[in-house]
């Protein structure tokens, strides 16, 4: 659906792109997952046509996003951070504004208006201006635009930013709908976010692509980094000689507690479940162990060992006033 090749994006001497490369297949939910700053609303802007891109190139279902704007932005759905609405508009008024910029057939608009509003639930504010509505109704409103002439590739950057939690888990029910006829592809820095929804992950950092798999995978790919925790009432000298008769432990560290309760962190070797024995080991001892709990990786550990370094570089501004207005004016057909 989607080919990304060798995309870069630069603010003069500021590198908010670096050669990104990535394809999109059908029918799946994509979360572009990154740190403020990464590039992830800059990618999605030249992914859209809103923004040029400096190198690269971007083809949407075979259409060259800058030699065939019209026939691949036809094929794509698009609900920015900030959503382009039209404050003083009626619900329904601004839909039917949406659906001829989109240059939807006027025969099939009534239509198709009454199902994304349906989807998107709503009917009962269809009448009502939308500078009176919520945010989550102005989220909705955003997404029917978004989903109108339903287009192959649903693009949302940020859908759930400033919503409560029951506005955060409608939305997400939203997009799993969508799923089911769309492919979708979401950016957000929240990691609660992505695991929730999202069949695939890209992880960008810095304007690279650090990671691309499913969650599953990736959590997976930190397996070596899981450790077995023990608290033990005893001195960390004992601790020590128990642990020495056991076998398979790679490595292990210790920490004394303020109550004379050590803990130790253990790595066991590849392949080893240990546990077993070091409940036999600390009873021959007669060493009470009062906590064993093994640690399990999570995306969020994936997540900071991708996106961490020693020299944090200065985040770059994915769309600053100066940038935006270096950019062409986007045109009516952009929503």
């Amino acid at each position: 659906m989607i080919e990304v090749k060798n995309l870069v994006k630069r603010y003069g001497t500021q590198v908010a792109v670096d050669h990104l490369n990535f394809t999109l297949e059908k029918g799946k939910i994509y979360g572009f997952l990154g740190p403020n700053g990464a590039g992830k609303s800059t990618t999605m802007n030249i992914m859209t046509g809103y923004l040029g891109a400096t190198e690269g190139e971007v083809v949407i279902n075979g259409h060259d996003i800058l030699k065939e704007p019209e026939a691949a932005k036809k094929c794509i759905g698009y609900l920015p951070e900030l959503p382009p609405l039209y404050t003083d508009m009626k619900v329904e008024e601004y839909l039917h504004f949406a659906a001829e910029l989109k240059k939807i057939a006027k025969k099939d608009r009534e239509g198709q208006i009454g199902r994304v509003m349906e989807l998107t639930k709503l009917g009962d504010v269809r009448h009502r201006l939308i500078r009176n509505l919520s945010k989550g109704y102005r989220q909705r409103v955003g997404l029917a635009q978004a989903i109108l002439g339903f287009p192959e590739i649903i693009i949302l950057d940020e859908p759930t930013v400033g919503l409560d939690p029951k506005q955060i888990i409608e939305i997400r029910e939203l997009i799993r709908e969508l799923a089911k006829d769309h492919t979708v592809i979401l950016s957000s820095h929240i990691l609660a976010e992505i695991s929730a929804v999202c069949d695939y992950i890209l992880i960008i950092s810095h304007g690279k692509l650090v990671a691309s798999d499913t969650p599953e995978h990736l959590e997976m790919q930190m397996k070596g980094s899981e450790r077995l925790l023990i608290y033990a009432r005893g001195i960390q000298s004992v601790v020590e000689g128990i642990l020495s008769q056991v076998p398979h432990i790679a490595d292990v560290s210790y920490t004394v507690l303020e109550d004379g309760t050590t803990k130790a962190e253990i790595l066991e070797e590849e392949g080893a479940d240990i546990r077993e024995e070091l409940f036999y080991a600390f009873a021959e001892n007669r060493c009470p162990l009062l906590e064993m709990t093994k640690t399990k990786a999570t995306l969020e550990n994936v997540f900071l060992e991708l996106t961490q370094s020693e020299e944090q570089e200065a985040p770059v501004s994915e769309q600053t006033e100066e940038s935006v207005e270096s950019e062409e004016e986007a045109d009516e057909s952009d929503l």
